[in-house]
């Protein structure tokens, strides 16, 4: 940086004295209309602590990792995919004074979220999408921009905000968040503790506005005499139902979507003045991209169940659709379930060959199953893909099962929550052991597998991964796929070719 530049530098950091600050991007293309970057550049957080020639270095770090996040794969591969990989890419940059509050020696806000003006994945047919919706956590607002494999955000309705997306598929204390991301001022870092922690060092903190006693939890200890047992469970439901937050985002947002004339997708804070009044920051606007989804027939009334191949009722997030399937990638969960970590990333490098086939041996529409969490860093959670091995899929399908010993976590659709929306991806997890789901591993079992014919170096994992194209010399039926985002359904069956729709529509 020339000498000019850094005496800014440091004239930005008298004005901010040590208050944390975080570095964000603002480039062209990123807050411009057609497009929408999210999670796609870096923003880096200084807790901005200590001595000055320390706190100076940490905010040159923060600009240089931030341009250097312009030439990252994700954000390349991002725009060769949008045809946009010519055009004029400028950042610039954003310093801002990180919202929140002290608690000790630890800084966050109270909560944190992502706000859309229009929410394209309504799950019931109680939700207005025209309302909007919200992702709130506790702490900073890095667990739900970014996605995280090992927790979850409330997924909220502003038309309906006590309806949750996970209700009818576990229970509230399973899908709630246990991890917040706090700046340590001690330590000088951005880092994570569990809630438990966090409620402990934090003696101002209005927990009841945040979270609610476990009824269960609490009798059971009640029962077995345990006094020291932390009953409290991240829910914001009183926050939700009790304040007039939920009024002040939609009016937030939707001012937001009239001035823009287009929806929006915004970053925000609430810190607590006492225990009724907040504060309400907005730290982030865009343009958001959608496509509203139209209405769809119901499908047959009666599919014999040979016929069937997969029937889910309950966490099926994105738009409606009916179409046709021709490729579908199957990992089969009894075989991934056995295999050691590492080949697991094997089995990962190789979806990411097959969605990507190009020329004669590409498809036009995947379904791609597996076991657990697509997308996870943890491969005993499920296949470690990352998202742009996989952004070409049509249907995305994680499978509630691995093997006899685990039984895994899903993420309901809110771990590629961004991505899903951006590239219309249809979501959905299915349930093996429950009555109204249902999954023809008969079929799988049956069909052709092309994967040695598509890549032959991959033969030997032939029985992990199967590749079923159709229609095939052995099964002449087309692959229907009939997707009801209101109605929480989704079925897939085969259907003789003359009774053929358009290959798909949403």
């Amino acid at each position: 940086f020339p000498d000019y530049t850094l005496q800014q530098f440091s004239d930005m950091l008298d004005y901010f004295g040590q208050s944390p600050i975080i570095v964000r991007s603002s480039s062209l293309l990123e807050d411009n209309f057609g497009n929408a970057f999210a999670g796609k550049y870096d923003s880096v957080f200084c807790v901005n602590q200590g001595p000055r020639e320390k706190r100076l270095e940490d905010l040159l770090s923060a600009v240089r990792t931030i341009y250097a996040s312009t030439m990252s794969e994700r954000a390349l591969q991002y725009r060769a995919r949008r045809g946009i990989l010519d055009r004029d890419e400028q950042m610039g940059l954003l310093v801002q004074r990180v919202s929140g509050v002290r608690q000790g020696h630890l800084f966050y806000p109270h909560v944190a979220g992502v706000g859309l003006s229009f929410n394209p994945y309504a799950w019931s047919e109680q939700i207005d999408p025209a309302m909007g919706m919200v992702r709130l956590v506790m702490g900073l607002g890095t667990r739900a921009v970014d996605r995280s494999d090992d927790d979850y955000t409330r997924v909220v309705s502003l038309s309906d905000p006590e309806r949750r997306p996970e209700s009818h598929v576990d229970s509230v204390r399973q899908y709630a968040q246990k991890r917040i991301d706090v700046l340590d001022l001690e330590d000088n870092q951005l880092t994570t503790k569990q809630f438990a922690e966090i409620a402990r060092l934090s003696p101002e903190l209005p927990l009841s506005l945040v979270a609610s006693v476990d009824d269960e939890l609490e009798q059971r200890a009640r029962e077995r005499g345990m006094k020291e047992v932390f009953l409290w469970v991240l829910t914001f439901d009183n926050l939700l139902r009790n304040t007039p937050f939920v009024a002040d985002l939609r009016d937030m947002l939707q001012t937001l979507q009239r001035a823009y004339d287009y929806p929006v997708d915004v970053e925000f804070t609430a810190n607590f003045i006492d225990g009724q009044h907040y504060r309400i920051d907005l730290v982030q606007c865009r343009p958001f991209q959608v496509r509203e989804a139209g209405t769809i027939p119901n499908p047959p009334t009666q599919i014999d169940p040979g016929q069937r191949v997969l029937e889910t009722h309950g966490a099926v997030i994105g738009h409606s659709r009916i179409g046709t399937i021709d490729r579908l990638i199957y990992v089969t969960p009894a075989v991934y379930g056995q295999l050691p970590l590492n080949d697991r990333h094997k089995i990962a490098r190789l979806i990411g060959q097959i969605t990507r086939l190009r020329g004669p041996d590409a498809a036009k529409a995947i379904l791609l199953m597996g076991p657990g969490r697509w997308g996870t860093a943890s491969p005993e959670l499920g296949v470690p893909v990352r998202f742009a091995e996989i952004n070409s899929v049509a249907v995305l399908c994680e499978i509630v099962t691995m093997h006899d010993g685990l039984m895994p976590d899903v993420s309901l659709g809110t771990h590629f929550f961004s991505d899903l929306v951006e590239t219309d991806i249809l979501y959905l997890a299915l349930f093996p052991q429950r009555q109204d789901n249902h999954l023809n591993e008969a079929f799988f079992n049956q069909q052709p597998n092309r994967l040695a014919t598509l890549l032959p170096n991959a033969a030997e994992w032939a029985d992990c991964v199967r590749v079923i194209d159709l229609p095939n010399d052995q099964c002449r039926a087309v692959l229907r796929l009939n997707a009801n985002t209101l109605k929480q359904n989704v079925f897939c069956y085969l259907e003789a070719p003359e009774a053929m729709e358009p290959r798909m529509e949403g």
